[in-house]
């Protein structure tokens, strides 16, 4: 399931990221990587803000639909 189906408040696991290798490695160098623990902050029209670590991060419905939880 997409991370963009988690609602507002929810604390995910990282289960897999798709992509091509360049997507995979942006977003590994955001902190975005297996087994680790995001806070979904907010979710406007698939738009999230996450909590990686002790970053906030937004990412537009495109990229967020890559991290699988």
């Amino acid at each position: 399931m997409p991370i963009t189906m988690a609602s507002a408040g929810d604390t995910v696991i990282i289960r897999k990221i798709t992509g091509n290798d360049q997507t995979r490695q942006h977003l590994a160098e955001l902190g975005f990587t297996v087994d680790d623990e995001v806070k979904v902050v907010s979710s406007i029209q698939g738009n999230l803000i996450l909590q990686v670590k002790d970053s906030r991060i937004a990412l537009d419905r495109t990229m967020a639909n890559r991290i699988l939880i």
